[in-house]
């Protein structure tokens, strides 16, 4: 790579990470856990075609605009916002499984909309991952990258597949999408982040395009602004309720929820504050959808890692069924969960999780003959993909994990992890 593109992206690191510092300084620890990712764009394609250097709060600017343009879709009805709702911490605003998108709003997807608040350090994507937590002997196996299947390796790959998608904004190309940049009321500001000349070719403008919603996406204020109860809790602003208490005794406990086992809960060795996810994939057996279109076809199954719409790790099997561990920090703000939907509230979720394998019959259907249909979204040849480990460790007729009272406790614990609490 040329020194100055080396310098200018480096350059745009370091300011990224100085505006985290400055933003939390006051907080505490906190400072640590806002560490942006090593920018993924890198590359040459970039740097040496501009005139002028684009600074990183122009291009924040330009990102939040043109992540709440609706007229950058093919149908001009929908936005990165539509579904990625800022006051629904950048989740679906709505109750709907999946979104309706495409060229006439009316195609369905496959896969619910999650949240992009802190995703900022996810690392992308590699079949053996190593922690930094001290012991870097522990392979944790399929780590990191974004969507629910990790396909894309930074934020910024990530942003071209909703614009280029055809059940969600529905472009057919890149240079479709430019021309509607060429022609958006920000147009002049999209010259003047980037120089004159930007437009002169295509696949340039796109790429910066994609560079800049990137960059938004790294504002700590509005993308991981580590201001929930629990972050308080950490600074010792405040204190948890004896209810609160005693649900993240449980979701720490290995014998009970056991949700920090993907779920990290606690400080890092490096001072981080905890993100709620390791970044790893896993089948967990979800039951399926049943509101999902593509789901009427029983030989249709959404396998996450190894398919549909991943395809490098198609002929890996041992990968299919794994999806992505999302981050909790919000999740009692959403109306639908999982990687389909399928559930509609944290009790159904917890419920789930500690009577999957204790109660089968009340998740999934009935064959004829009467037999339960156990992870019925997925080929019985992948059954044995799907995790085991506490709370999933236990058979038919046995006592679930959590008791009723308890997964009220969990819950009250998780609703601290909610961003806009102020002590």
């Amino acid at each position: 790579m040329k020194p100055a593109v080396i310098a200018f992206l480096s350059g745009i690191g370091a300011l990224l990470l100085n505006g985290c510092g400055q933003q939390h300084a006051d907080a505490g620890p906190v400072a640590a856990a806002v560490k942006p990712a090593a920018p993924a764009y890198a590359d040459a394609t970039y740097a040496p075609t501009l005139k002028k250097q684009p600074s990183v709060a122009a291009m924040t600017a330009l990102g939040r605009t043109m992540f709440s343009d609706p007229s950058l879709s093919a149908s001009g009805k929908m936005s990165c916002a539509s579904c990625h709702s800022p006051d629904h911490a950048f989740g679906p605003p709505n109750n709907l499984a999946v979104q309706l998108g495409g060229k006439d709003m009316d195609t369905i997807g496959t896969r619910a909309a999650p949240s992009l608040r802190y995703i900022q350090n996810v690392p992308a994507f590699t079949e053996h991952f190593f922690d930094d937590d001290g012991d870097d002997s522990i392979d944790a196996g399929p780590t990191g990258g974004h969507n629910w299947d990790g396909r894309a390796p930074s934020t910024h790959d990530q942003a071209r597949i909703p614009l280029l998608s055809a059940h969600e904004m529905g472009n057919a190309s890149p240079a479709e999408v430019v021309e509607k940049l060429k022609k958006a009321p920000y147009a002049a500001q999209f010259r003047e982040t980037f120089g004159e000349d930007i437009f002169d070719s295509r696949e340039q403008a796109f790429k910066w395009a994609l560079m800049a919603l990137e960059v938004f996406q790294e504002s700590p204020t509005e993308f991981y602004p580590y201001n929930s109860k629990y972050d308080a809790f950490l600074r010792q602003q405040t204190q948890l309720s004896k209810q609160e208490l005693r649900g993240l005794q449980l979701f720490n406990n290995p014998a009970k929820g056991n949700c920090a086992s993907c779920h990290l809960s606690a400080i890092s060795p490096s001072g981080a504050f905890p993100q709620f996810t390791d970044y790893g994939l896993i089948a967990i057996g979800v039951p399926r959808n049943k509101h999902i279109p593509a789901n009427a076809d029983p030989k249709y199954y959404d396998m996450g890692l190894c398919g549909p719409d991943r395809t490098d790790l198609k002929d890996k099997t041992e990968y299919c069924g794994l999806f992505k561990t999302p981050s909790l920090r919000n999740v009692a703000m959403r109306k639908v969960f999982f990687h389909n939907g399928s559930f509609t509230s944290l009790e159904q979720v917890m419920r789930f999780y500690v009577q999957r394998d204790t109660q089968p019959q009340k998740w999934y259907p009935k064959a004829k003959d009467g037999k339960v249909q156990k992870f019925d979204d997925l080929p019985e040849a992948y059954h044995g993909n799907v995790n085991v480990e506490a709370p999933f460790d236990r058979k038919p007729g046995d006592q679930p994990a959590l008791t009723e009272g308890e997964i009220k406790d969990v819950i009250a614990f998780l609703k601290t992890l909610n961003d806009g609490y102020r002590p």
